[in-house]
């Protein structure tokens, strides 16, 4: 069964230029405003039990769908279906009266919510237990800071035990200590098989407490599927961008490049070379070649290449690019001595491998350069790009994950 049913939401709003031209628009009948698409087709179901992060960039809509869902703002078109009882903390403040105190402001909020005053009543004592507020709890909350509003808000929405929890950026102004209470709260909450929706910043979080996330940009579902796998993708975006931009940079400058610069670079390719690389490739330890990794996997770097000249001296190398200016990692032949450098025979098929113990990459794509250096040690006279290789998404946060060993002793 679904706590929470979801069907081609949209939400627009009117942007007005100029506050009069709400009343010019009733007066002439005539539009003068224009329409701001908050969210557009917007589908999703949760299931009971199930806990469902949202993540996305600021303006993206997550605030927006939030309240959707509790029903503070009426959808422009589409449905939205809950099941039971529904509490949510939304933004600071939502719910409470700046004028009354603490105390009465429990009976307000879990009015709200649907509670009877003699429920109420038998839970005061624990949602003051719980948000730590029982100095303060008889001053008005226009007095607390947005810590102390953040404890009452969250004391009374999880004490009164709702079908379905709806949380929107609320643990992001907690102290340490409160936080860790709400996330025991919120995991005692998913185990007595209710249903979360859980809006962060804290990819963290996301993760630990979700089982499925949605990642929203500009108003529509980009991905959807499972919390650490959207989560890793969110990250390698986010983490992406400055390449992203360097990549369209490129691409424009070399659109824009002179016939002239391009006839230059047409002699320069004419230049006698020792070698020409045939491939670069990313085996697995079985010999396959591959176009996806796991972190910590075990990998095989490969270039193949052709002898062009008698009695030739080459150096080999490889990199791990993320575009063609930001190299992850390198890993040079020139400075080891371990490495055949030759002298090759003209017409040789040369194969190199490098072995890689443990990929260090946790989300992302990249490339592999193959590259050729002389006998000098100083030109890069040939190189080739491997096809794109991914990285399988796991769990975790940041973008490299590296091989380690857990200890712990006793004394």
């Amino acid at each position: 069964m679904h706590s929470i049913s979801v069907n081609n939401l949209n939400k627009d709003f009117r942007i007005y230029a100029r506050p009069q031209d709400r009343l010019l628009e009733l007066l002439l009948r005539q539009p003068r405003h224009r329409v701001f698409h908050v969210l557009q087709d917007v589908s999703f179901d949760v299931m009971e039990g199930k806990s469902l992060g949202i993540i996305g960039d600021n303006g993206a809509g997550k605030s927006t769908l939030m309240k959707l869902l509790v029903g503070t703002l009426q959808p422009s078109s589409g449905t939205v279906h809950t099941k039971g009882q529904v509490a949510a903390l939304l933004e600071l403040g939502a719910g409470f009266h700046p004028e009354f105190s603490g105390r009465r402001n429990i009976y307000l909020n879990a009015s709200l919510l649907g509670v009877p005053d003699d429920d109420i009543a038998a839970l005061e004592e624990d949602i003051i237990e719980f948000s730590e507020l029982r100095d303060f709890i008889d001053r008005p909350v226009k007095t607390y800071s947005s810590g102390m509003y953040v404890r009452l808000a969250f004391s009374i929405a999880t004490m009164v035990r709702p079908d379905v929890l709806v949380i929107d950026e609320a643990l992001a102004v907690g102290d340490i200590a409160f936080q860790r209470k709400c996330v025991q709260r919120m995991n005692e909450f998913r185990a007595q098989n209710k249903s979360m929706v859980f809006c962060s910043h804290s990819m963290y979080h996301v993760q630990e407490l979700c089982d499925t996330a949605i990642w929203l940009e500009k108003g529509r579902i980009r991905e959807m599927g499972q919390s650490e796998e959207i989560v890793a993708r969110y990250e390698d975006y986010c983490n992406s961008r400055r390449s992203y931009t360097k990549a369209e940079e490129q691409a424009k400058a070399l659109e824009s490049e002179s016939s002239a610069a391009k006839a230059e670079q047409a002699e320069k390719d004419k230049t006698p070379k020792d070698a020409r690389i045939i491939h670069t490739v990313v085996r697995n330890t079985d010999g396959e070649i591959i176009d996806t990794v796991e972190p910590l996997q075990e990998v095989i770097l490969e270039l193949q290449a052709e002898i062009l000249n008698d009695n030739s001296i080459c150096y080999f190398g490889f990199a791990l690019m993320k575009d063609l200016d930001e190299v992850i990692s390198a890993y040079l032949g020139t400075d080891r001595p371990d490495v055949e450098h030759g002298p090759f025979r003209k017409g040789e098929i040369i194969t190199v491998q490098l072995r890689l113990d443990a990929m260090a990459l946790r989300v992302g794509n990249f490339h592999v350069l193959g590259g050729i250096n002389d006998a000098s040690g100083l030109l890069w006279y040939e190189t080739k790009l491997s096809k794109e290789i991914m990285v399988k998404t796991s769990k975790g946060l940041g973008v490299f994950v590296m091989k380690s060993e857990w200890k712990v002793e006793h004394s």
